[in-house]
């Protein structure tokens, strides 16, 4: 590929060179296990949030499986590592592995953008895939990221091949809304269900990342803190004014006018797109928090209110270029009402 036609996911972080998995030691030892009885399922569907070691966790399995793929040696083995150097880690973390094949939207080389759907003849691309032989003489495997952007035809083109999947071979599907899938997709597939991390987790596989090496000690905390579990999420948040100014928020959400409008001043210049949209999903992902809690109580009417109206402010603001700062200070007022009223 010329440098002019990059895939812009072709990053030094990319899951498939992440060696080190967090926090998902069940899940691991969920997949060891099948692989050692000598009884592996075909199908996986590794269910969780967006961002949180689903396809961490396919690579690291894909990765075992090409390099053990005795069920007897791996019962030898307690966890899924497989050390950076060997072959088969190298031509994984390369993208080059002849028996493991991804699925995902294809880059447009005009627009050099990444897709919306993954397209009909990438989900077909599996099946001549395994058509094929082994090119090492052990299993073939696809990890399809993510399933959710599969469409219907390319959503049923793989259900062809999982339905009548050839002879060790296995499908690794992620998935953020597994809800959303074909149900006989669903039913397919064993479901493995991972689950946010904690702070320190999240902290660790932050800190294992290029990307933030440079970044202080505070932004990586802040940013696992506000990152629900998600290191992908952290990732984004890692820097921004936007998280800051929420967590100037969130120290002490009982606002005065003066507070509302230092908070709201972080948005004053024309370049903080960025930040609004962080800022706006993690304020209206407290405001919905908090009335939920209240509403279990008998009470959040007000909070309810105040989320509609902050939502589809900060919404309007974003869709028509409208005065940020004033938006930000206005929601902070209404909510500093409606927690009142509370």
């Amino acid at each position: 590929m010329t440098e002019e036609a990059r895939d812009p996911r072709d990053v030094s972080w990319h899951p498939r060179r992440t060696m080190i998995l967090h926090g998902h030691t069940a899940a691991e030892q969920q997949l060891l296990q099948a692989h050692q009885s000598g009884k592996l399922h075909h199908a996986w569907l590794l269910r969780g949030p967006r961002g949180i070691g689903k396809a961490t966790l396919a690579y690291r399995f894909a990765r075992f499986l090409l390099a053990v793929p005795d069920p007897i040696v791996a019962q030898r083995k307690s966890h899924l590592h497989i050390d950076s150097a060997t072959g088969t880690a190298r031509r994984i973390a390369a993208g080059a592995h002849p028996d493991l094949l991804v699925v995902e939207r294809a880059l447009d080389v005009k627009t050099m953008r990444i897709k919306s759907e993954i397209a009909v003849a990438d989900a077909r691309a599996a099946s001549s895939f395994f058509a094929r032989t082994a090119g090492e003489g052990g299993w073939r495997l696809a990890i399809v990221d993510s399933a959710d952007e599969l469409n219907s035809e390319s959503a049923n083109a793989l259900l062809k091949i999982i339905e009548e999947p050839p002879q060790r071979s296995v499908f690794l599907l992620i998935s953020h809304r597994p809800g959303a899938l074909l149900r006989t997709v669903r039913s397919r597939c064993i479901g493995l269900d991972l689950h946010p991390l904690s702070n320190d987790d999240t902290l660790r596989v932050l800190r294992d990342l290029p990307p933030v090496a440079k970044q202080s000690e505070e932004d990586l905390r802040l940013a696992a803190e506000l990152s629900n579990g998600s290191p992908g999420r952290g990732l984004d948040l890692i820097g921004s004014e936007g998280a800051a100014a929420f967590a100037n928020f969130k120290a002490k959400p009982r606002l005065s006018p003066a507070r509302c409008i230092e908070i709201g001043m972080a948005f004053a210049g024309r370049d903080t797109a960025a930040d609004y949209e962080v800022f706006s999903e993690l304020f209206i992902g407290w405001i919905a928090e908090r009335a939920r809690t209240a509403g279990l109580s008998g009470g959040g009417a007000a909070l309810a209110k105040a989320h509609d109206d902050i939502n589809y402010s900060l919404r309007q603001t974003d869709a028509l270029n409208l005065d940020r700062r004033q938006t930000v200070v206005d929601a902070l007022l209404v909510l500093g009402e409606a927690l009142k009223a509370s």
